[in-house]
């Protein structure tokens, strides 16, 4: 069984946080092997570990709260823990609730799902800038990235584009854990927006190794987030997240957000369509769903669900970009962007919409990012830390 970081701290570097006040940047996810909550367990170890306060993120510390909502500030009914909402937060204004907390040291234990647009990955960047403006130091307890660390894949977000679902130039499958991430972050990117890094520690997991899903790991899954329910979302979600950019439902209000894909022009055309085009490692059975909130709440629309194969041989950004072409080809005027331009934030740039707008196949699609994405391999490969 693979051992998280807060296993790890607990067991061997518990030392290392002595006589330092530490406050905990966790929710739902950061549990131990026997489901107890690292906040619980590090609360009652009392002189040995002197935890001040948790710092709540998106859908909050006990993740009580839905998808753009957080549970506030308040004590932990728990604990008795002073809890932080640090939702919304960035920059001075978050630097200020880390001051004004008292902690020494700020710690960061979330599950991450993989890909660039889920948000927890920009929180930990929030919180390492806010860490360094308030001068306070900072530590990640590692977690495995669920879908492998091996494949790198996917367009790298442009600059002008930097939003929270992706702040700075990183793949969109990013291939790294958290703890890898926050080496990237402090080497590459705080020096140059708040022109320090952080004084960072990061406590590495034992025994994950880079070609491990979550499924290897013998670890629990705990979602960390309502639309997070198990590993095979995470495996697809690089991928179908960006239906969140179109007028197709990607599947939430429903037992399979990110799995089921569809929208009330969607009939068994689509299923056949992308069955054809052979793709590795999935497959596409005709569905119809009602989704009970988002998109076409309470009514019943046409769609696809994906069954995928060898986790690691799947390519979830290739195979949504496939479905996109394929339901644009099929459905015409039905298929349509989101008015917002989401798209664009949820890609990194106006390349992907443009260009599949413009006709471009799925391959020279692909081959359009490789530039960019090799330039981001050989940064990440300084911050690796597994093999």
């Amino acid at each position: 069984m693979v051992k998280t970081g807060v296993e790890v701290l607990i067991e061997e570097r518990i030392a290392d946080f002595r006589g330092r006040k530490v406050g905990l940047i966790t929710n739902p996810t950061g549990v131990l092997p026997d489901l107890r909550h690292e906040v619980d367990v590090l609360a009652g170890l009392g002189a040995r570990f002197e935890l001040i306060a948790v710092f709540g993120p998106e859908h909050g510390f006990r993740g009580a709260a839905q998808a753009g909502a957080s549970e506030g500030s308040a004590a932990d009914p728990k604990t008795g823990l002073p809890v932080y909402d640090t939702y919304h937060k960035r920059g001075q204004a978050l630097a200020d609730v880390f001051a004004s907390s008292g902690v020494d040291v700020v710690m960061f234990d979330i599950q991450d799902a993989g890909a660039r647009f889920y948000t927890y990955i920009w929180t930990l960047f929030d919180c390492m800038e806010a860490a360094a403006l308030s001068g306070k130091a900072f530590a990640v307890l590692d977690r495995p990235n669920p879908i492998a660390g091996l494949a790198v894949e996917g367009p790298v977000l442009r600059p002008a584009y930097s939003t929270f679902v992706g702040r700075q130039p990183i793949a969109l499958r990013h291939g790294m854990t958290v703890g890898e991430l926050a080496g990237l972050f402090n080497g590459e990117f705080l020096p140059r927006t708040v022109g320090r890094p952080v004084p960072l520690t990061v406590i590495p997991m034992a025994g994950w190794t880079r070609d491990m899903t979550f499924n290897d790991t013998g670890l629990p899954w705990v979602p960390p987030s309502p639309n997070m329910p198990t590993p095979s979302t995470a495996t697809v979600y690089p991928g179908t997240g960006l239906f969140e950019g179109t007028n197709l439902s990607e599947g939430r209000g429903t037992t399979l957000p990110f799995e089921l894909i569809g929208a009330p022009y969607i009939d068994g055309r689509l299923a056949e369509r992308l069955n054809g085009l052979g793709l590795p490692e999935v497959r596409f059975r005709e569905a119809y769903f009602a989704p009970t909130f988002g998109k076409y709440a309470g009514e019943t629309i046409g769609g696809v669900q994906l069954y995928v194969g060898d986790r690691r041989a799947f390519d979830p950004i290739r195979t949504a970009l496939a479905m996109i072409i394929a339901t644009k080809d099929l459905y015409g005027a039905g298929f349509a962007w989101r008015g917002d331009g989401w798209i664009d934030k949820l890609a990194g740039s106006d390349y992907v919409r443009l260009a599949i707008d413009a006709g471009e196949g799925l391959d020279a699609i692909v081959a359009g990012w490789q530039d960019e994405l090799r330039a981001f391999g050989i940064a990440r490969a300084k911050y690796l830390i597994y093999r």
